[in-house]
């Protein structure tokens, strides 16, 4: 018989299972954060039985793990021609049920493996658990598996499951209540972002209102004039929202969750971790977290083909620093250049400014001194944006901006088109808008560099309107479509935003 030596299992483990030896950091996190805003109503013996019974509490799961039985291996006693190469001793062949719920019988976390007698060709695990046997059918892609986790060993899948049942089984009210009393609001994370960030970006706009398109109605000369050029200075910013991007993660030593607080048990796989911030939470806990991700630059590797909201997130920007820069290169010296965002720049130089962006982001130099050709910064521009994951107009919003292009009646048209912009995420509507007001006064030399807003739409529609299933004849049907869309926002866009 094996017995798991895994050192979350082992009574050997460095982590005691006393609260009063140790305590999770995101536990000492909590209670320092009480003792600073309630030292008054701590005062009281029940008051502080209630909070040495909450410290308490946060091990039950750790110390179920410790109990949980280890796995013991039934080998068999002779090699087996049969066996997949695969498996070890374990493997015991064709055998029934009955016979192997026999070898198992009386040892608990006892486990073999036995090709199906129903099925010859697939094999199926016996476990011994709660007195009796449990059989899972048993697959193998590279690694181990029964269920969603993939393993290296067969043992360690059997330790994991082991961990779990046991745990499900004797804390199952316990798990059902645990996410009731979150301490994420107190602690960690969100008290992170207040200290770090109050002077958090509010957003570019006030809450848009709707505007009703009508032909005899007469629009205000205020209104048509105004921002006809992209202002400097001082400009509000944006608090946007970003939902958490959780991954299933591996956590090497105990490990607590910050949304409950308590144990993430199992050998691997025990939870999920935020790919942007590095939240870790329990995967069920992780529905439970606002969206209220504060992206770490450290974790942001590039800035070309980032998520729009991470970026701008994580630079604490209301737009993407490419966009900005580009803008503002393109506005003092190329206006006026013949085929502006028509003309290709060098594909290798259009690759250097990336690779800048990349490494340098907004310390990188795209001046005159080092690209003198305005086309290349204009590319770049133009690459940014289509590489986005998410185009600016999303991949959700596609469809009803494709419906409003075909609308016959220009105010109903209108009226839709602005409807869509309302739906977009902040991030995405900032950046729509910043752009436009760009490419507006891109039109207004368009005696010197002949791009109408009708040729802004053919350059910028397939780049900023993308279909979700990217099926080429999708694409050529829907190009005149994703042409109107933009034409329509530059040339009516002091109204539309």
């Amino acid at each position: 018989m094996a017995v798991s030596s895994n050192s979350s299992l082992s009574g050997s483990s460095s982590v005691s299972s006393d609260p009063e030896d140790y305590q999770p950091p995101i536990w000492k996190s909590y209670l320092k954060s009480i003792s600073m805003t309630q030292t008054d109503n701590l005062g009281t013996s029940r008051d502080k039985r209630h909070l040495d019974k909450r410290t308490q509490d946060q091990f039950i799961l750790y110390q179920l793990q410790q109990e949980a039985p280890r796995p013991k291996r039934i080998t068999c006693p002779q090699e087996m021609e049969s066996r997949p190469k695969y498996y070890g001793r374990e493997f015991l062949g064709l055998i029934s049920r009955e016979h192997a719920d026999e070898l198992l019988a009386g040892t608990e976390g006892a486990y073999l493996i036995r090709e199906s007698q129903r099925q010859p060709g697939t094999y199926t695990l016996a476990l011994r658990f709660g007195g009796q046997t449990l059989n899972y059918r048993l697959f193998y892609d590279g690694k181990h598996f029964v269920g969603e986790k993939r393993f290296e060993s067969v043992h360690d899948l059997v330790t994991d499951g082991l961990i779990t049942l046991y745990i499900e089984t004797k804390a199952a009210e316990y798990i059902a209540k645990m996410t009731t009393n979150p301490i994420y609001h107190h602690l960690g994370y969100t008290s992170l972002l207040r200290d770090r960030f109050t002077h958090r970006l509010s957003r570019t706009r006030s809450e848009p209102k709707r505007v009703t398109f009508q032909q005899d109605d007469k629009i205000s000369p205020s209104l048509l004039s105004r921002r006809t050029t992209i202002k400097e200075g001082p400009e509000k910013h944006c608090n946007y929202e970003k939902i958490h991007n959780f991954k299933v993660h591996t956590f090497r030593g105990p490990h607590w969750c910050e949304y409950c607080a308590n144990f993430m048990w199992g050998l691997i796989a025990q939870g999920v971790r935020c790919s942007d911030c590095g939240l870790n939470v329990h995967k069920q806990c992780s529905k439970l977290v606002p969206s209220d991700c504060q992206p770490d630059l450290s974790r942001i590797k590039k800035v070309f083909s980032c998520d729009l909201t991470t970026l701008v997130k994580a630079h604490n920007t209301p737009r993407p620093m490419v966009l900005d820069m580009c803008i503002k290169e393109i506005e003092n010296r190329g206006l006026k250049s013949e085929g502006l965002y028509r003309v290709s720049g060098f594909t290798e130089h259009i690759a250097d400014v990336r690779l800048a962006f990349d490494r340098d982001g907004e310390k990188a130099d795209i001046s005159a001194n080092i690209y003198t050709d305005i086309n290349i910064i204009a590319g770049a521009l133009k690459l940014y944006l289509r590489d986005l994951p998410i185009p600016v107009i999303t991949y959700d919003l596609y469809s009803k901006f494709i419906q409003a292009a075909k609308i016959t009646d220009p105010d109903s048209r209108l009226e839709a088109v602005h409807d869509g912009l309302l739906q977009l995420p902040p991030a995405h509507y900032e950046t729509l808008r910043y752009l436009m007001t760009h490419l507006k006064r891109v039109t207004m030399y368009e005696k010197e560099n002949y791009m109408t807003a009708e040729n802004l739409g053919i350059v910028f529609g397939p780049t900023l309107m993308r279909p979700p299933d990217q099926y080429t004849l999708t694409t050529l049907n829907d190009m005149r479509y994703q042409k109107m869309i933009v034409q329509l926002l530059i040339e009516h866009e002091d109204i539309l935003f």
